[in-house]
């Protein structure tokens, strides 16, 4: 009796641990499915989630995001992607908002960069690399 108990135990125990292991699996990962998945846009770019931008640029973010006012002449402007790191599209594509950089007595070099299919860019070196920002 308690060889067939054990047996059946063990069958079980089996069968779980097989179902577990099955890529169908739900993640095991509590913050799996909080986590922003990589938008087919961004695919092959390194990445930044919004959340780990220095502070100037999440405050960039909010204004894009409110329509504006902001704070220099040339955000809004068309990005012309001249140097071709972001995926090509039209002219009028893009645009790019100034992320102002303390102690700079100009604009600095970062800036955040957006499409109108909502793709989101952000450079901190003045267009020489950029990281797809995920929000």
């Amino acid at each position: 009796m308690l060889l067939a108990a054990l047996t059946g135990l063990l069958l079980c125990l089996s069968v779980l641990l097989t179902g577990c292991a099955s890529p169908d699996a739900a993640p095991t990962d509590p913050g799996a499915s909080t986590r922003p998945s990589t938008p087919s846009w961004a695919a092959g770019m390194a990445t930044v989630r919004a959340s780990r931008l220095p502070a100037e640029a999440r405050r960039t973010l909010a204004l894009i995001d409110r329509g504006g006012p902001f704070p220099y002449a040339r955000d809004g402007a068309v990005f012309g992607n001249f140097e071709g790191r972001l995926p090509r599209q039209r002219r009028g594509h893009y645009h790019e908002y100034t992320v102002p950089t303390p102690g700079s007595r100009d604009r600095g070099a970062r800036r955040i960069v957006t499409g109108q299919d909502r793709e989101t860019y952000y450079t901190d070196d003045h267009y020489e690399s950029f990281r797809a920002v995920l929000r």
